[in-house]
């Protein structure tokens, strides 16, 4: 039984290479055929006898380039529109004050005052609540959404 399997073993061998030679036989009649099918024909033979160095070739560029790439970013530029200095409407004044800021610092200067105020909801930290001064802002509104913030504060810019 081991020989037969030795056997079978050193056929399959043999069928693989003459395999091989029958592709590159039918490579050559494309070679006589016109241009455009004959660049296939010598890509696909290229394919069957170098596959391995191709893939190895591909791998390490790849990895160069992911490692380039994080270099080549830039610093974040801030948009030109939350830079514009807005004045804040009287009862907004009273809580950040008269100066005129962006949008963004507007925003920061009311979390300051909330946080130094205590006033945000201790069940839910997402939602703030008014105070005397806060409540002109917010429009009589006894509770207001730190979502909703952004909007109510545009109000008030101008």
């Amino acid at each position: 039984m081991a020989k037969k399997t030795a056997a079978k073993k050193t056929t399959t061998k043999k069928t693989a290479a003459p395999a091989k030679k029958a592709t590159a036989k039918k490579a050559a009649p494309a070679k006589k055929a016109t241009a455009k099918k004959a660049a296939p024909a010598k890509a696909t033979a290229k394919k069957a006898a170098a596959p391995k160095a191709t893939v190895k070739k591909a791998v390490a560029p790849k990895a160069t380039a992911k490692k380039a790439a994080p270099k080549a970013k830039s610093a974040r530029k801030p948009n030109a529109a939350f830079m514009v200095a807005l004045t804040p409407s009287p009862a907004l004044a009273e809580v950040i004050g008269t100066t005129a800021v962006p949008r963004t610092e507007a925003v920061r200067k009311i979390w300051v005052y909330i946080k130094k105020n205590n006033l945000q909801n201790p069940k839910n930290k997402r939602n703030i609540l008014a105070d005397d001064k806060l409540s002109k802002v917010f429009g009589g509104k006894k509770e207001v959404t730190m979502f909703e913030l952004a909007g109510i504060l545009g109000k008030h810019l101008s």
